[in-house]
């Protein structure tokens, strides 16, 4: 069979743009080297599928231009996704800061993306590994070369490679002269030095409220922060972590929207009796730590009003420094990728090379934790298939 589009991968970004150009009356091949489409789709949200945000903005992407996304983000929505949800009978809701999940499971979301592919006429075959890409817009596969005027290259970023990830996206890109930026991990756990894992161990596993930001920047989240064996987890710090550079510190406010001091001040009347970290109002093994850091022991009336301020610094500003993230294994996207300078905004087109375009994660867009990497995924695919 002759096919007008070939698609490079069956994720979220893929099959979007295989239903879009399907449903134009296009021919649509859509492979992938995987059993089942859609997987990041399937394991996200924790089985749930957090498939977009209320709240998507430009901003809350990264990229070297940041203002790239805005075009595809404005002309597919997150309302447009959210009402093709509702046609589907897929019920949701929402949790913290505008995300929204599946009631049931992510799989409903794979199943309706799989389900409105055939019914547009699009064809799906998997286990079907690419090889290259070729001038002239030859696929080389394990299962022999096949041909299309226009291929949709969605084949995702580095993150999760157990679950077969590679970097061909980016060699596709590279062979055809596209250019790219630094690719790293990102949403990822920051991991730490022996000696600094030696005074976190004992609350490995505590999960607390906290306001995490870096040295010298702006931008904070308040989000849950993780204490784990390796260092910091949780969504603040898979936050942080996409902003993040090497040699570079953070700083964590344990006691958002508290003033530890004056709280200490004024307790010192009635509990000062009381042991210094059974009146912090953090969890005890986190008291007796914070307490550790700030040299302090010993009760609240015996503390000197500068000893007070020093715990209450330790508490809301406390600096550390990373040594590394868990890399690609844990990360949840990629940071990075085909550079945005050799892409059409409106249609996602290699400027260079008419018919051959990049959608998803092997692009230089990230979001936020939260769904905003869907929305980028569903709304980048969007406007890859209205012209492919």
């Amino acid at each position: 069979m002759a096919w007008d589009v070939i698609v490079l991968g069956a994720g979220a970004a893929g099959l979007m743009a295989g239903i879009e150009a399907a449903r134009r009356g296009r021919r649509v091949l859509v492979l992938d080297h995987a059993r089942a489409p859609g997987e990041k789709i399937r394991i996200s949200g924790g089985g749930r599928c957090n498939f977009t945000n209320r709240q998507i903005a430009p901003e809350r992407f990264l990229s070297q231009n940041p203002r790239f996304a805005l075009s595809a983000l404005s002309r597919y929505t997150q309302h447009d996704f959210i009402a093709r949800m509702d046609r589907a009978g897929i019920a949701w809701h929402e949790k913290t800061l505008g995300q929204l999940f599946c009631d049931g499971s992510a799989r409903q979301v794979v199943d309706m993306l799989t389900r409105d592919l055939a019914e547009a006429g699009g064809t799906l075959r998997l286990g079907t590994r690419i090889e290259a890409l070729r001038p002239g817009f030859t696929v080389e596969t394990d299962h022999g070369a096949l041909s299309a005027p226009s291929v949709i290259v969605a084949t995702g970023g580095k993150s999760i490679p157990g679950m077969g990830a590679t970097g061909i996206g980016y060699d596709i890109a590279r062979a055809f002269g596209l250019r790219l930026t630094e690719t790293r991990p990102g949403l990822v756990p920051l991991t730490f030095t022996d000696a600094q894992l030696q005074a976190m161990a004992p609350l490995a596993g505590l999960s607390v409220q906290a306001r995490v930001g870096l040295e010298g920047a702006k931008i904070v989240f308040d989000e849950g922060l993780l204490f784990t064996h390796r260092g910091l987890s949780g969504p603040s710090i898979l936050q942080i972590s996409s902003y993040w550079r090497e040699g570079r510190a953070i700083r964590v406010d344990l006691a958002a929207g508290r003033n530890i001091a004056a709280e200490l001040q004024a307790a010192r009347g009635a509990q000062g009796g009381r042991l210094l970290v059974n009146v912090l109002g953090l969890p005890e093994k986190l008291a007796r730590s914070v307490a550790d850091r700030a040299g302090l022991s010993g009760r609240l009336a015996d503390q000197s009003k500068a000893a007070l301020a020093t715990l209450a610094q330790a508490v809301h500003d406390w600096h550390l420094t990373p040594a590394g993230t868990e890399g690609y294994r844990t990360a949840e996207v990629t940071l990075g990728g085909v550079d945005t300078r050799d892409l059409d905004a409106k249609t996602m087109q290699a400027r260079a090379h008419p018919g051959l375009f990049f959608v998803g994660e092997v692009v230089d867009v990230t979001g936020w934790l939260g769904g905003y990497n869907f929305q980028w995924a569903w709304s980048s695919g969007w406007a890859a298939g209205q012209v492919a």
